[in-house]
C-alpha cells in the first residue's frame, strides 16, 4: 500500500509538472499572464460573477484580483458593471474578445485531453474521470 501511495504521489507530481509546463508555454504565446488566463477561464466557464465570487473561485484576494481585472479591462477582455441588486458590488464579465480568448484556450485544453487519452479504453476513461471527481471533492 505504501509503495502504491509513493508511486501515485510521484506520478501525480510528474503529471502536474508536465501540465504546468505545457500551460506556461501555451499561455506565454498569448502575451497574457497565467493569472489573467485563469481569470478568463473562470469567467468563460461560470459567466458573470461578482468580484468577491471570482476571487474565491481563483483562490486569491479581491485586492490581487482588482489588479488582474484592471489589466484585462484595459485590454478590452473584461467589462465591469454595477450589480443590479447590490450597488456595493461589481460584476465582471467577458467581452466578445475575452470570449474569443476563452474559447481558443479551452480548445487547446480539449485538444490536449484528447491527445492524452487517445490510447485509453472508454471504460478506463470512466474510471479515470471518477477518480478525478473524487480527488477534486477532497479539495
Amino acid at each position: 500500500m505504501m509503495n502504491d501511495l509513493k508511486k501515485l504521489n510521484r506520478m501525480l507530481t510528474e503529471f502536474y509538472d508536465k501540465m504546468s509546463s505545457w500551460e506556461q508555454s501555451v499561455v506565454k504565446e498569448t502575451g497574457y499572464s497565467l493569472a489573467q488566463i485563469h481569470t478568463i477561464e473562470v469567467l468563460g466557464t461560470c459567466g458573470a460573477l461578482r468580484m468577491k465570487e471570482l476571487a474565491q473561485k481563483l483562490g486569491i484576494t479581491t485586492g490581487t484580483l482588482t489588479v488582474q481585472i484592471e489589466k484585462l479591462v484595459q485590454a478590452d477582455l473584461i467589462i465591469r458593471c454595477p450589480h443590479p441588486d447590490d450597488r456595493r458590488a461589481i460584476v465582471v464579465t467577458l467581452t466578445e474578445a475575452g470570449q474569443d480568448i476563452f474559447h481558443q484556450h479551452n480548445q487547446l485544453h480539449l485538444d490536449l485531453v484528447r491527445d492524452l487519452t487517445r490510447n485509453i479504453e472508454p471504460e478506463h476513461e470512466q474510471v479515470l474521470l471518477s477518480c478525478f471527481e473524487k480527488m477534486n471533492q477532497e479539495f
